[in-house]
């Protein structure tokens, strides 16, 4: 299995503290490519925030079929995974949490027609955009400056997304290139 990053404190500006009966939490997210090899990216209106598509896994199951789930509630559509890039791992000290998320690459095979996104999502504003992977990687790049003006636990939470969501994007970018027709 492939890590493609370890994102602790230090990396974000904070000072990184021991670790005391973390809790941990696996995710699956990742590349959502439709026709026009452009990928999903949830906007989250009301943060000014962008990140990949995804979320935790729940017991029992597999991380492959976690993130079709989560697409599905996010975005309304059903995919295929065309491949398993690596893992991506957040250490955050500052709330004893550590956090796995596998990471896919997949396109669109059906759009349901709806979504079914949690409560947290509709209030922040969620809305599904589709970019291609340089303007993904900018509005990523762009999410950050949002962030300043957000509390602290909420801002610190969300470094760490789009840290690695924007680690997630480049790594695609660099490595995947032969998934874009163009």
């Amino acid at each position: 299995m492939r890590c493609i990053k370890t994102i602790k404190d230090e990396e974000l500006g904070f000072n990184s503290i021991p670790f005391k009966e973390e809790s941990r939490r696996f995710g699956s997210r990742g590349i959502i490519l439709n026709d026009n090899d452009e990928i999903a990216m949830l906007y989250m209106r009301h943060k000014g925030v962008y990140k990949l598509i995804g979320g935790g896994i729940e017991k029992g199951e597999q991380p492959q079929d976690a993130f079709k789930r989560e697409v599905l509630e996010e975005t309304g559509y059903k995919i295929e995974i065309d491949e398993y890039i690596g893992t991506i791992d957040e250490f955050k000290s500052q709330i004893n949490f550590k956090q796995t998320s596998y990471v896919y690459i997949s396109h669109i095979i059906e759009n349901i027609g709806y979504t079914n996104l949690t409560e947290q999502e509709i209030d922040s504003g969620s809305e599904l955009l589709w970019l291609n992977v340089d303007n993904a990687i900018e509005a990523i790049i762009n999410s950050e400056e949002s962030l300043e003006y957000l509390e602290l636990e909420e801002a610190y939470h969300l470094k760490f997304i789009v840290k690695r969501d924007y680690e997630i994007l480049r790594y695609y970018k660099d490595n995947y290139r032969h998934f874009l027709k163009k």
